[in-house]
């Protein structure tokens, strides 16, 4: 069964991770597929060519989510090419760690700009299109980080945690017009990120965790597919925890 079948999804920061692993699950489940990258076009060009296969319309935007008016071009550009959109996936982040005593103002800014920032600039750009069709599916990509704060990941935990107030409030302004915005928040992912980590160290975020073992893109892509479709059709406002019990 394609859960997504004649849908159309935005995916930012889709070229490789779990953005990638949600524009596969997508893909497969029907949906067409405009994704994002910022500097990996090769990548960004070779996923294109593998969602195609699933017989879906699937392209490529270099584009910075974190630019108020490159978010509102991409949405433009999106809507001439596949002509609807019906579910945004704001997934583009990136990390500066340090302790607070080493972090520079750069750092801080840069991370809530790309973290958060690009969540406003992105709902805000595809809000008039999904207010217009009177539906539309808001998935904003936390982290378990946002929810319990991280020694080190001040910045990162701040723009987490914003998210989630964002996406509640969001929600409780875009309700009555059938449009949901939910929130997932992932745990320890295992992608190409993390496998730079020394073994030991990825063991011991495994121990730690109840289910005994790091999460895969597709566990949170599958996350992605259910609110992202109509059996999350009652469903908004909400963050659901893809960490294997972490929080537990």
């Amino acid at each position: 069964m394609k859960l997504l079948e004649n849908k159309t999804a935005i995916i930012t920061g889709a070229s490789r991770g779990i953005g990638k692993g949600i524009a596969e699950v997508f893909a497969q489940h029907g949906c067409n597929v405009a994704l994002t990258y910022s500097s990996s076009s090769a990548a960004a060009d070779e996923l294109v060519q593998a969602l195609s296969t699933h017989n879906i319309k699937a392209k490529a935007y270099q584009s910075n989510a974190a630019d108020f008016e490159a978010a509102q071009a991409l949405v433009d550009a999106v809507l001439e090419d596949f002509g609807q959109i019906d579910i945004l996936v704001n997934n583009a982040g990136i990390t500066k760690d340090n302790l607070l005593m080493r972090m520079g103002e750069a750092d801080f800014d840069q991370v809530i700009e790309v973290n958060l920032k690009s969540v406003f600039n992105m709902t805000k750009a595809v809000q008039r299109t999904f207010l217009k069709q009177r539906s539309g599916a808001l998935i904003h990509m936390s982290s378990v980080v946002g929810v319990k704060g991280n020694a080190g990941q001040a910045n990162y935990a701040a723009s987490k945690a914003g998210i989630i107030g964002f996406s509640k409030s969001i929600a409780l302004e875009l309700g009555s017009r059938n449009i949901r915005s939910n929130v997932v928040a992932p745990g320890f992912i295992e992608t190409e990120m993390t496998a730079q980590l020394a073994d030991d160290v990825v063991q011991g975020w495994r121990d730690g965790i109840p289910l005994k073992r790091g999460g895969q893109p597709l566990d949170v892509a599958n996350a992605c597919v259910f609110l992202a479709s109509d059996l999350s059709a009652y469903i908004t406002s909400q963050v659901l925890h893809v960490d294997g019990g972490m929080l537990t």
